[in-house]
């Protein structure tokens, strides 16, 4: 039942909107009428607003990261099992949040966040590789999707099998989500960081 528990928990902490909340609050408008519609940092900056952006980066990693947390202090009898679990919840939270139809974010900050709380090692590595991708590709969504694919096998390297397990099957959940964007990386129309859209077009078609 504690897990039970844990996992509503777990969803419902994840599915708190903070892009929204941040954006009607201090005035940004409605964060899903902005550039691309999602409710993540990346969208947020799209409002000017860094600072909104940060927070929001911040506060949805640590929903993944409490929820982790909570899971280890209220079923430690479960360790492993019972942290991922937690931590995939929020995340599905994030994903797909019922106060928002089912139409949430990309996964990554908060995926970010409960790897940094299943073990430092794991989100450094994530970390690294996700900031790395960005700085040298220039593209945001890439940087994104490297990263939550080098979780699992940062896991799995660092010897635990059941946490590689859960973090390649939440790393398949922010790939789906990012299908538009792999559509536009085929055809090389994805933006790039301090490129405008049209000369990332005029690139694809060079």
């Amino acid at each position: 039942m504690s897990l039970y528990l844990l996992i509503a928990a777990g969803y419902l902490l994840g599915s708190i909107p903070f892009g929204v909340i941040l954006t009607r609050l201090f005035g940004a408008g409605d964060l899903r009428q902005i550039g691309s519609g999602n409710i993540g940092a990346t969208n947020v900056l799209r409002t000017g607003r860094k600072g909104l952006a940060a927070a929001t980066l911040i506060l949805d990693g640590a929903k993944g990261a409490v929820a982790v947390l909570l899971a280890r202090h209220f079923v430690p009898e479960l360790g492993e099992h019972a942290a991922m679990i937690a931590g995939a919840a929020a995340m599905i939270g994030h994903c797909y949040p019922v106060w928002l139809k089912f139409r949430g974010g990309k996964g990554v900050a908060t995926l970010l966040g409960l790897a940094f709380a299943l073990g430092w090692p794991i989100g450094l590595i994530f970390a690294i590789v996700w900031l790395a991708a960005v700085l040298l590709l220039r593209i945001s969504s890439l940087g994104g999707m490297l990263g939550a694919v080098s979780a699992p096998i940062a896991a799995l390297a660092l010897g635990h099998p059941i946490y590689a397990i859960g973090l390649a099957g939440l790393a398949v959940i922010v790939l789906w989500r990012h299908r538009e964007n792999i559509a536009r990386l085929r055809a090389g129309t994805e933006p790039r960081i301090g490129r405008s859209k049209d000369a990332d077009k005029g690139a694809g078609r060079a």
